[in-house]
């Protein structure tokens, strides 16, 4: 591998070891809440927090990980400077929030505290296939060809 494959692996590490640090103080139900806010499954969540993957973090995610990860104005700043070392030239995040909606649901308590979790977990999985397949139905009706193994 090239020195400056090296450097981009390394820089990419750094940025997604500050996400993970991130996320990991957060409460649990983040990842997957990230995972339907962004439309993706909780692997491509893996990919892009797990900092032994070289997969980039598309910069159109951005805002929408620091919406739903509620990170501080200094976890951000560090995460961007990280960004930019390692993606010169990338859009950053505009600052907008994440177009979006909530839903409130009210479930039954099932009695165990892993039964809950897991049916949280079922149903933000759900939700997160749903957002896909519309996403990529519009790209169907737009033209456009479906994006790569690697990407939502």
């Amino acid at each position: 591998m090239s020195d400056a494959r090296d450097a981009s692996t390394r820089s990419i590490a750094a940025y997604k070891a500050l996400l993970r640090r991130a996320l990991d103080n957060r409460p649990s139900g983040t990842r997957l809440k990230l995972a339907a806010a962004l439309g993706t499954n909780r692997s491509f969540i893996s990919q892009i927090t797990n900092p032994g993957y070289p997969i980039p973090i598309p910069a159109q995610h951005l805002d929408v990980i620091f919406e739903v990860c509620h990170l501080a104005p200094a976890e951000r700043a560090e995460f961007l400077e990280a960004y930019q070392a390692a993606h010169p030239g990338r859009t950053q995040a505009q600052g907008k929030p994440a177009q979006g909606r909530s839903l409130t649901l009210t479930l039954p308590d099932l009695g165990d505290a892993r039964r809950n979790q897991a049916m949280d977990k079922a149903i933000l999985d759900f939700v997160a296939s749903l957002v896909q397949y519309t996403r990529t139905l519009d790209r169907k009706s737009r033209g456009e060809e479906e994006p790569a193994l690697d990407q939502p």
